[in-house]
């Protein structure tokens, strides 16, 4: 069975998660402060934060940006279900925003028709990976006054086109960049996430607020050759990372490079392979480069999603749907969200399968998968 994925790890990482565990210092610590300077020097940032994981960081950065009961936040309901959540967290209300067709990506134009006063945020979704049009939902959002969050949980290592320069999403180019190190993502700590921020007051309030807001860390208080007492002057969370994620983070990031330069050439080898089959691929603008956090394919119209999963996987090719869509979904009866006509969203999550993609995916596995696709079209054919 060719599974949807498998994170890329060997013995360098589980060497590193060996300085913590022998040093003696296993939660936040060094090694968090080395992750997180290597991981701001990577996307171009001034900071980053390191916490518990993406869902966390959502709520972190809404929580940052002042969202209250009674508040609205647009955003995408074809995204994972932790995206509208944490905007639930927060007491608000999300707003959900259809997408393109052709990117899955929030579609700036439906943007206006869903504006009201209410709005103080954009939580901008890069899905599995594409970056989202941030030329034109950042102009509309600051022309609002409207904080702009980007959901980077899939983008580790994406780029947009960015004023003349190619620059990594998470720089950020909003307010502050969530992302998600998960073992469904390209860099991966067992879980984890990461924030970067537009401002080092955000960045700095992050630190405490991770850490029940507690006025002074716990490395300075241990090192100091005089007795300390902390203060919690407000109420924060329990939102760290520890040393031995921290650890295994720096070797996945020194390893993203040829992750990413070999993730696109899979991308590049399935494309040209199963060009001849009636599928669509997700759309990738000519001022983004995705990270192929997912390859998505567009079945043919009419044709029945599950049965080509079931096919796929008789003949040993695991497979997922299309993104979900939360207001499909229990959490997300009606009058919990607004919105208008999700058609594109809901089209998404029906038409769409996710192929297996990973770095240790050889060619002869995906030459698998490629016949698997040819024989399940020519069954739906006759």
């Amino acid at each position: 069975m060719i599974p949807i994925y498998k994170p890329w790890m060997d013995e360098r990482e589980a060497q590193a998660t060996q300085r913590p565990i022998l040093a003696g210092w296993v939660t936040q610590g060094p090694e968090v402060a080395a992750f997180e300077s290597e991981f701001a020097t990577y996307v171009g940032a001034q900071q980053a934060v390191a916490v518990a994981n993406c869902t966390v960081a959502l709520h972190l950065a809404l929580h940052l940006a002042g969202i209250a009961p009674g508040d609205e936040v647009l955003t995408v309901s074809h995204s994972y279900i932790a995206t509208a959540n944490s905007v639930r967290y927060m007491g608000a209300t999300p707003v959900f925003v259809d997408i393109e067709s052709e990117t899955f990506n929030l579609d700036p134009l439906a943007l206006d028709g869903l504006f009201s006063p209410r709005c103080k945020a954009v939580l901008v979704v890069h899905q599995i990976g594409m970056p989202a049009d941030l030329g034109r939902i950042l102009p509309w959002a600051r022309s609002r006054g409207l904080v702009v969050i980007e959901d980077a949980a899939c983008a580790v290592g994406s780029e947009i086109l960015w004023q003349g320069t190619w620059q990594k999403i998470g720089r950020p180019h909003g307010d502050v960049a969530c992302f998600s190190l998960h073992p469904r993502k390209l860099l991966t700590t067992g879980d984890g996430g990461m924030m970067t921020f537009a401002t080092s007051q955000w960045a700095q309030r992050a630190r405490l607020l991770r850490q029940h807001a507690m006025s002074v860390p716990d490395t300075v208080r241990h090192a100091s050759p005089t007795v300390v007492f902390e203060s919690y002057p407000e109420v924060g969370f329990n939102y760290r990372l520890t040393d031995i994620q921290a650890a295994m983070g720096r070797v996945q990031l020194e390893r993203l490079p040829d992750l990413l330069e070999h993730r696109r050439q899979q991308v590049r080898w399935y494309r040209e392979r199963l060009a001849a089959l009636p599928i669509q691929w997700q759309t990738q603008p000519d001022w983004a480069r995705s990270n192929w956090q997912s390859l998505a394919i567009r079945l043919p119209v009419g044709q029945q999603q599950r049965r080509w999963m079931q096919e796929l996987l008789d003949r040993g090719v695991s497979t997922r749907r299309g993104i979900m869509c939360a207001h499909r979904e229990a959490a997300y009866p009606q009058g919990s969200w607004r919105g208008d006509s999700l058609v594109q969203s809901e089209r998404a999550q029906d038409e769409v399968l996710l192929l297996p993609l990973y770095h240790e995916l050889s060619e002869v596995e995906m030459e698998q998968v490629a016949q698997a696709l040819e024989a399940v079209c020519q069954c739906f054919r006759s």
